[in-house]
């Protein structure tokens, strides 16, 4: 309740905060020319439809992490827990990253001024304890990145401070969930953003009901793309136990790998109440994105039959040289029209290149 309070008071004496005068204040002593923001008042509030719709999907994110890790808590009997590994106190864990996601959600609908989502309804594509596992940390995943592919364009830099607060504890929750499923825990130099579009697509689906007060989620939609031969598949037919780490001697996949895909045409009905439809303004496919770390690289899309095709897994390393592997860990493919070149900051200018996707991929 502590928590709740401060936060709220922090957000009320924001909102109510008067302009600052058209004076800067004086640089403070010791303090460099430059920066933004400093010695203001902040206001933690939106300041424009971008920062709304940014933070209203990170809410909507919050909340259905929230219901699942309450829900695979219920879903499944000590037993079931124990027999995949997981005791008492790891099952405590679960249900205090629940907490987290409470004063998570209380923050930015806050920041909304109260004019943020509510909970919804959601179902969930797992059966066992080891599949729900698998699912926490793969909806964390998307959940982390989707944040950092729009964090440093939020147009209230206040805002996303305290965004930036929730957001890494949230990638602590990504890491921990990896060790309960028995993978290496951070098996990259550079954690990856991507979009808001492509986190609405990788979460609606997802969303099954959601009151009617819930403002219009304006992010696109785009098709769904799937992995044929999912590593997730071997991951999950391995015997790991849960550990602080894992160094794995067979590796889940590999430069060279074929990758077989396939993806679902435009115009489907996808997310709560049958409210969004999936769409694409890219022409044919021909290339397959991977966004992993710093880099979005591109492999030739081959063997394309209707809205099939194969690609091979990448090589290569971040900085080049014996460095970190670009493909490692849970991250993102897309199949585009284009190989345009991207970095972290403009990523936004592939989506109009998007033919479906994105779909996680377990590598490493």
């Amino acid at each position: 309740m502590l928590s709740f309070t401060l936060i709220s008071a922090l957000s009320l004496v924001g909102f109510a905060a008067s302009a600052p005068a058209n004076n800067p204040p004086p640089p403070a002593n010791f303090t460099p020319p430059g920066g933004l923001g400093l010695n203001t008042t902040p206001v933690y509030n939106v300041v424009s439809d971008f920062d709304f719709q940014s933070i209203n999907l990170a809410l909507n994110q919050e909340y259905i992490e929230l219901d699942l890790f309450h829900h695979g808590l219920a879903q499944f009997s000590v037993a079931e827990f124990e027999a995949a590994g997981l005791d008492a106190e790891d099952r405590f864990l679960i249900e205090f990253m629940a907490d987290q996601e409470a004063g998570h959600a209380m923050l930015l609908t806050n920041i909304l001024g109260g004019r943020g989502a509510k909970q919804c309804n959601y179902t969930y594509p797992f059966e066992t304890v080891r599949e729900f596992v698998d699912f926490c940390q793969k909806l964390t995943r998307f959940g982390e990145s989707g944040v950092y592919g729009f964090l440093e364009h939020l147009d209230n830099r206040a805002s996303a401070e305290l965004l930036l607060q929730s957001i890494t504890t949230e990638a602590r929750q990504q890491m921990v969930f990896r060790q309960f499923e028995g993978l290496f825990p951070m098996p990259v130099w550079f954690e990856t953003g991507i979009t808001q579009s492509m986190a609405w697509t990788l979460l609606a689906p997802y969303i099954t009901h959601c009151p009617s007060e819930n403002p219009h989620i304006e992010w696109q939609n785009f098709p769904a793309l799937n992995i044929t031969n999912d590593p997730t598949v071997q991951l999950l037919a391995m015997n790991i136990t849960p550990a602080i780490t894992h160094n794995m001697s067979t590796p889940l996949t590999y430069p060279g790998r074929q990758v077989g895909l396939s993806w679902e045409n435009p115009g489907k009905t996808v997310g709560y109440d049958g409210m969004y439809k999936t769409s694409t303004s890219a022409g044919a496919a021909k290339f397959v994105a991977w966004i992993s770390q710093l880099n979005v690289t591109y492999t030739p899309l081959s063997n394309i039959s209707g809205n099939t095709g194969m690609t091979i897994q990448p090589g290569g390393t971040v900085f080049g040289g014996n460095t970190a592997p670009i493909v490692n860990g849970t991250m993102f493919v897309l199949v585009t029209d284009l190989d345009l070149f991207v970095t972290p900051a403009n990523l936004s200018l592939l989506n109009p290149h998007v033919v479906a996707g994105p779909a996680l991929y377990q590598s490493g």
